[in-house]
């Protein structure tokens, strides 16, 4: 057994289980679409173990993330598509292209940056370059319009960000963060007066307002608000974990106690 694996062996190991001499029926049976979910899945659980800082499992939630790549790249293979050193060739390729102030000879292997550009450079110009050369690859795509190209299956939150970054890029954003405070408290009227209509439909618009809007502030505040709303995810799950110990202790349930009994408790598990 060797002592090491490579990337070499994890591709070999990809081939023989989409092997259809002997290899594993379930992997014989995924396509690009069937594996999308456990793609998903893989990079949430990369982001919750660096939340977590569960530096001691980063390592085994990035593996499992790198063989989607692998399996994607098995399955291009199969089908003629692309293979993975297809996949690195164009990463690296575009990754050069993204940082003209450290390959300045558009080679990644040259006689490395110019010194004097270097130091006159900021993270605000890379991040300016970076973002305009994002938008030729777009128009080199046939992407015109400012909002193309922002994929769909984001989830809803980190695509609303992208949406807002995209749109304040070419102007349309508010200049300072009470404009944004005064709309987040504009949407939450009209959602208080849509439930009052009791007209679901129009609830349900607003609601989605209040949250776009919600977003909006997060980003002007330089927050992710899909990190935040994890964050604040876990810390509920923490105190009602508490709760609930609490009331095991009494040998009780929280369906057993009064609400005014719940929320006390609930104060206590902040402490």
């Amino acid at each position: 057994m060797k002592e090491t694996y490579t990337v070499e062996d994890l591709q070999y190991l990809m081939s023989q289980l989409r092997n259809p001499d002997g290899g594993c029926p379930w992997d014989l049976k995924q396509t690009f679409a069937t594996i999308v979910p456990s793609t998903i899945e893989e990079a949430y659980e990369v982001a919750e173990a660096i939340e977590k800082e569960d530096f001691e499992h980063l390592h085994e939630e990035l593996g499992d993330l790198l063989f989607q790549v692998i399996f994607y790249a098995q399955l291009g293979r199969e089908q003629g598509h692309f293979d993975f050193s297809r996949i690195v060739d164009t990463l690296v390729r575009k990754l050069v292209r993204r940082h003209p102030h450290v390959f300045p000879s558009g080679q990644l292997y040259s006689d490395g940056p110019d010194e004097a550009s270097l130091g006159a450079i900021d993270e605000q110009q890379v991040k300016a370059n970076w973002e305009a050369i994002k938008a030729e690859e777009r128009q080199g795509k046939g992407e015109k319009g400012t909002l193309d190209g922002v994929a769909v299956g984001l989830p809803a939150l980190t695509r609303a960000a992208k949406l807002q970054k995209r749109a304040a890029q070419v102007g349309f954003d508010w200049p300072e963060i009470g404009g944004v405070l005064a709309k987040v408290e504009e949407e939450l009227r009209e959602l208080r007066e849509a439930i009052d209509s009791g007209d679901r439909a129009h609830a349900r618009e607003e609601l989605g307002d209040l949250l776009f809007s919600c977003v909006n502030l997060a980003r002007h505040l330089k927050e992710d608000p899909e990190v935040a709303l994890r964050q604040c995810n876990r810390k509920f799950e923490q105190r009602f974990g508490a709760v609930e110990a609490a009331l095991k202790a009494r040998d009780q349930q929280p369906s057993d106690v009064s609400l005014e009994e719940l929320d006390r408790l609930w104060e206590a598990s902040k402490g």
